[in-house]
Order: C-alpha cells, then sequence, then structure tokens
C-alpha cells in the first residue's frame, strides 16, 4: 500500500510539472507578446510626436519671408536668391552709396550656443543684436546681462515664441511682449525698444491683422525689424557651415544695409562653426562694416513694405 501511495503522489507530481511547464509555455510568449504590443504602441506615438513637431518646424519655415540655399549654389541659383532678397530691401530713404552696413542679428536664444556666439563676436569685435525670447534658468538670464554688458543690442522675439498664443488675438500678443519687456528690463536695467515677430511680419500663420500690431508697437516706442538676409539656419535641418556662409554672402551682395537673419537656438550648431568665416569674409570688402540695431537704424520691414508696393 505504501509503496503503491508513493508511485500514486510522483505521478501526481509529475502531473504537476507537466502542466507547470505547459502552462508556462503559455504564458511566456503571451506576456512576451503583451510587452512587445506596448513597446510598439509607445514607439509609435513617438514617432508620431516626433513627426509632429517636425510639421510644426516646417510650416514655421514656410512663413519665414526671405530666401536661403540648402546646398550648392550655381550661378542661377545665386542670381534668383538676390530677386527673391531684394523684396525685402529697407524701405525708402536708405543710405544707397558709402560703406555696406551689416546687421547680425541672432533670433530665439538664448541657449548654449549664445555664449560660444558672444565669445566669437568678442574675438573679432563685432557688435550684433539678440532678438531673445523668455527663460528663467540661471544661464539664460547671465546670457541676456552679458549681451547688454560686451555692447550688443538686446531686441525682443516674443516671451513664449507660441504661434497658437501670441497671435490668436491682440490681447495675447500684447500681454507677451509686455512680460518679455519688463523681464528684461528687471534683469538687465535696459528697456528692450526693437522687435522682431516670430514668423516675420511677413507670416501668415497669424489671426491678426499685421499691422495692427505693427502700429501698437510704434505707439509703445517699439520699432520692429525683419531682415533682407537670410543664412538658412532656420530650416528644421542643420544645414553646412559652407552653405550658410554661401547664403549670407549671396545676400549682402549688392546692397547698402544689410540685415542677416541667424539663429542662437541650442540645435543651430553649424551657425557657431559658419560664424569666425561669415565675418572674416564680409571684412574682405572693405567698405563693410558690422553695427548693432540702434534708434539709427532704417529697419527692415516686409509688411511696411509690402503695403507702400500696393499703394503705389
Amino acid at each position: 500500500m505504501e509503496e503503491s501511495a508513493t508511485r500514486r503522489k510522483r505521478i501526481n507530481r509529475l502531473k504537476k510539472m507537466i502542466l507547470g511547464g505547459v502552462m508556462m509555455a503559455v504564458l511566456i510568449p503571451v506576456t512576451a507578446s503583451i510587452i512587445l504590443s506596448v513597446r510598439a504602441y509607445q514607439l509609435s506615438d513617438r514617432i508620431r510626436q516626433q513627426e509632429a513637431v517636425i510639421q510644426e518646424l516646417e510650416d514655421e519655415n514656410k512663413n519665414l519671408a526671405g530666401t536661403f540655399l540648402t546646398e550648392t549654389i550655381e550661378e542661377s541659383e545665386r542670381e534668383a536668391l538676390q530677386e527673391e532678397q531684394d523684396a525685402g530691401t529697407p524701405a525708402a530713404g536708405e543710405e544707397e552709396e558709402g560703406q555696406k552696413k551689416i546687421y547680425l542679428t541672432f533670433d530665439d536664444g538664448p541657449s548654449s550656443n549664445t555664449d560660444e556666439i558672444l565669445d566669437i563676436l568678442k574675438a573679432y569685435d563685432v557688435k550684433a543684436t539678440f532678438f531673445v525670447v523668455g527663460k528663467t534658468d540661471e544661464a539664460s538670464k547671465k546670457a541676456y546681462r552679458r549681451i547688454v554688458e560686451e555692447g550688443h543690442t538686446l531686441g525682443m522675439h516674443s516671451y513664449s515664441h507660441s504661434y497658437a498664443d501670441i497671435y490668436d488675438s491682440e490681447e495675447d500678443f500684447q500681454t507677451d511682449m509686455k512680460k518679455l519687456q519688463e523681464y528684461l528690463y528687471e534683469l538687465t536695467g535696459v528697456w528692450p525698444r526693437f522687435y522682431r515677430f516670430p514668423g516675420g511680419s511677413s507670416n501668415t500663420v497669424s489671426n491678426i491683422d499685421m499691422q495692427k500690431l505693427a502700429d501698437w508697437l510704434t505707439d509703445q516706442g517699439v520699432t520692429y525689424f525683419d531682415w533682407n538676409v537670410a543664412s538658412g539656419d532656420a530650416v528644421s535641418r542643420e544645414l553646412p557651415a559652407e552653405t550658410l556662409l554661401a547664403n549670407c554672402l549671396a545676400g549682402i551682395r549688392n546692397q547698402q544695409s544689410c540685415v542677416v537673419l541667424m539663429h542662437d537656438a541650442a540645435n543651430k550648431d553649424t551657425t557657431v562653426e559658419a560664424l569666425p568665416e561669415i565675418i572674416s569674409e564680409i571684412r574682405l570688402q572693405e567698405d563693410a562694416v558690422f553695427l548693432p540695431i540702434t534708434d539709427d537704424t532704417v529697419p527692415v520691414q516686409h509688411t511696411i513694405k509690402a503695403q507702400t508696393e500696393e499703394s503705389n
């Protein structure tokens, strides 16, 4: 009897082992399948988010006035580039003879690249203009102060740089601009009076008549500046430094007053790389002088120019 009972226990244990093995053989693939499905969904969602960000950047760049090269430049392309950039030349009354005035302007900072750009400008003894956005981290606060302390012009590029927010209503735009202006004054002691619209004054995403915003800025004692030379670094992908250089040289070729659009955002490494060469090549033109934007600078304004042409 004992032997029979022992045999039954062994058989029962064996059955349990077999059953456990079968269950494990079933559960492991099922569990793995569930985990893979969750991972696949997360990856797919991340891809969708990235595509949305890329699309937003592309849409923003489509709305930027001005033109630039994205690859190698042929002579015919240079001519086409110049024709389009001529559409953004300063209003009547701008100096046509004498020194070529170069206004290097940097949008979207401050970032880690801002300090590098400031180092380069200091080394080459060049003053520029920075159209900044609102940031509250300590590094950005130091950058705002350094811009002012080293003799550059501190301009405004909106606090949030969110098209959906600042261009939703006149009140939203005004609130955003005043927030940045007061913030920068509090940090630097300088009351900013120059502004660059995100996307430029000729952007097509604003729900508001841009001329109304321009008029309001004038009432506030603020002058807005667009650009008539585009380096090309506004595109979402990183262009080679050689291309940015070629764009700048092509853009300034036939203009006496050149407001150059560049960016000092964190992802604009080739802008930092190209800057020394841009300065050096322009300085080979003996009549060229680098200047920061001041009250004496005749502004480049796409909206004003377009309206003037329509009235004529």
